[in-house]
């Protein structure tokens, strides 16, 4: 497979014609899975792949717990447990039957391969291609299917075996066109598999970073100072927030960014821009929000406790928050990843009987070791670096899976033929 996918797409040289005011590309035809080449066909799942739900035995847990070994146990959504025994040794596709993403179905899998040992349990179909046809082009076919139409309803929604029969896939003709296919595919989700490796291994290297640099274990080249043992309240300012009525507009729709949690847990990264909502100044003086500074630190003092942001601008949060201002000597970046490290310490000090919330006292009462200000500017310095290389390689990652979105758009409906088709003169 080409490393660019730019090189397949111009190796495809289809010529547009316009049909019921569309553009359909000449040579093709439209069928129940959209365009597809003239020469293929379309066929219902069953007619291609073979049914091996007589294969499947559920454990519960107390079953798998008495015969615990390294055999994938698999159900809906991949694996679940690992067991000592098989009921399957083969190469299979399991498509959920119950429980499966079947609202996601384009961003999360609603079936997914197996190769090799394991056992499956009843909420998933198993299903093997047929003779003359491609294991790996059946299962790209169905990985992101739009099952819908086919679901019954009910409590729960559940793809019945009559029903998956009338999935309509596409067949190319030649199973070597299948076959190079899905080895294109296959290629990106081994780089895909690799690139997740990679950032898992460089998110352990932090946190072990994370566990020796601040807590003096570790220290850098040219420093050697004591560290001291402080409170939180005493290196920065802790903060409250709250809501501007909602019943008065004029509170509404300003240009303070006002943060919830949300925001906060929706935001990638360490850093937050922008907010959903925002109010007036109106709003701001109508509450007992404060307008925090440019470098506070966003800390979640409810539901999500710990979770925390380093504001870009100046803004409000809501009640949910106990945001910390840092004094002169204190830096927002080494407090950011410190306060990562003392999660635990809030989740301890939360209260509450209708939700778990942690006071302003006690999260300006918890005590940590704190070095001068270069040596936590160093500290910062270098777990940010990491932080930057671990989005470098997350943006690799989101872009190779755009890529590979794209291309399984273009290759399973034969607008890119990695076998030459043929020629114009023999299409029918």
């Amino acid at each position: 497979m080409s490393s660019d996918a730019t090189e397949i797409r111009d190796a495809a040289l289809p010529y547009r014609a316009e049909a019921d005011a569309q553009k359909v590309l000449l040579g093709y035809k439209r069928t129940d899975v959209g365009f597809i080449p003239n020469e293929w066909t379309t066929a219902e799942l069953l007619n291609v792949a073979e049914c091996l739900d007589n294969l499947r035995v559920p454990l519960n847990e107390t079953q798998r717990s008495r015969m615990q070994g390294d055999i994938p146990y698999c159900g809906a959504n991949g694996v679940l447990d690992y067991v000592s025994d098989f009921v399957v040794d083969d190469d299979i596709i399991l498509m959920a039957e119950d429980g499966g993403y079947f609202d996601e179905y384009s961003s999360r899998p609603i079936a997914y391969r197996m190769k090799g040992k394991c056992w499956v349990n009843n909420h998933a179909h198993i299903l093997k291609a047929t003779r003359g046809h491609d294991q790996g082009f059946l299962f790209y076919s169905l990985v992101h299917k739009n099952i819908l139409p086919f679901l019954a309803s009910g409590t729960r929604s559940k793809l019945n075996k009559s029903e998956m029969a009338k999935i309509t896939v596409p067949v190319p003709p030649s199973e070597t066109e299948q076959r190079a296919i899905a080895e294109a595919l296959s290629d990106v989700d081994g780089l895909l598999g690799a690139l997740e490796a990679l950032i898992a291994k460089k998110r352990a290297i932090k946190q072990a970073a994370m566990q020796q640099l601040l807590t003096g274990r570790t220290r850098l080249p040219g420093f050697s100072g004591e560290w001291e043992t402080k409170r939180l309240g005493e290196v920065a300012d802790v903060e409250s927030g709250a809501t501007p009525s909602t019943q008065v507009p004029a509170n509404w729709d300003g240009d303070i960014p006002w943060c919830t949690p949300t925001d906060i847990t929706g935001t990638p990264g360490k850093y937050l821009t922008s907010t959903g909502r925002r109010i007036t100044r109106q709003g701001l003086a109508s509450c007992a929000a404060s307008l925090l500074p440019r470098g506070a630190l966003l800390l979640c003092s409810r539901a999500t406790i710990g979770e925390l942001k380093i504001a870009t601008t100046e803004i409000c949060t809501n009640q949910g928050f106990k945001s910390l201002v840092c004094k002169p000597g204190t830096s927002s970046e080494f407090l950011y990843y410190l306060l990562l490290t003392l999660k635990h310490k809030l989740i301890e000090r939360a209260s509450g009987s209708t939700f778990l919330e942690v006071g302003k006292r006690d999260v300006a009462s918890i005590q940590a070791l704190f070095p001068c200000q270069d040596e936590q500017a160093a500290i910062a310095a270098v777990l940010s670096d990491m932080d930057a290389a671990i989005a470098v390689l997350e943006a690799r990652r989101d872009k190779t899976r755009a890529i590979k979105q794209g291309m399984m758009q273009q290759l399973l409906t034969g607008r890119i033929r990695l076998v030459p088709p043929p020629a114009a003169g023999n299409l029918k």
